[in-house]
């Protein structure tokens, strides 16, 4: 077992931070069950939910710190183990040194157009709060794999989420709080495209509209 190189206080302030944003996410029924993770990046590597474990049931000693490699360095009293799908999390703080919050779930609406592994397009400009153009869907993978790793990291190219095909969506932050309002908004944009969407594909905005967005969100700290 590794050697922690992290004030213990400092942990326990984020494991109280991921309980605070699991109640939330059951409370605006982003989460079903025992499916969805989330994580928060230390230094040794990252906080993240166990598997099989209602988030209404979880506790601050079920969480686990676990390394870039899957290890376990700390569980206190847990019987958990890390996330299924911890290899999504790890990828992405390696691959993007600014985020240090990853949110996994399988809410309803953007789980329904990652079912037809479709995009959400430019359709509103609030797509900009996602960092692009555009919401991308991750190519299909088995959960817990490698591939389905790379296909999310793929799809998060210059994005702060994407959808992944018949499984769900991930959004990602500079820490837990915006990657929970990235998550929920990515949900509300999912709902109103399959409500608009009754009505004929919604006209998207053009490219050099939603670059003035995203300038404009940037400048004002939204994402």
């Amino acid at each position: 077992m590794s050697k922690l190189n992290h004030p213990i206080k400092n942990i326990n302030i984020l494991k109280e931070q991921i309980l605070d944003i699991a109640s939330r996410m059951d409370s605006e029924g982003m989460n079903h069950g025992t499916s969805g993770n989330i994580s928060a990046r230390v230094r040794d590597g990252m906080i993240l939910t166990p598997s099989s474990i209602p988030y209404k049931e979880m506790e601050a000693k079920d969480l686990l710190l676990v390394d870039l490699n899957g290890a376990t360095l700390q569980r206190e009293n847990s019987q958990y183990k890390p996330s299924s799908e911890w290899r999504i999390h790890a990828d992405i703080y390696k691959h993007r040194q600014e985020i240090n919050a990853v949110i996994h779930c399988h809410s309803i609406n953007a789980t329904a157009i990652a079912c037809h592994g479709r995009k959400i397009p430019s359709f509103h400009y609030m797509v900009a709060i996602a960092g692009g153009e555009d919401i991308k869907c991750a190519k299909y993978a088995t959960f817990g794999t490698a591939q389905l790793s790379k296909n999310t990291i793929t799809a998060l190219e210059e994005r702060l989420a994407c959808l992944l095909a018949q499984h769900g969506q991930v959004s990602i932050g500079k820490d837990l709080e915006r990657a929970f309002n990235i998550a929920i908004n990515v949900e509300v944009l999912a709902n109103i495209y399959i409500r608009s969407s009754s009505l004929g594909e919604p006209k998207s905005l053009s490219k050099e509209e939603m670059e003035l967005v995203i300038q404009k969100f940037k400048h004002a700290n939204y994402c």
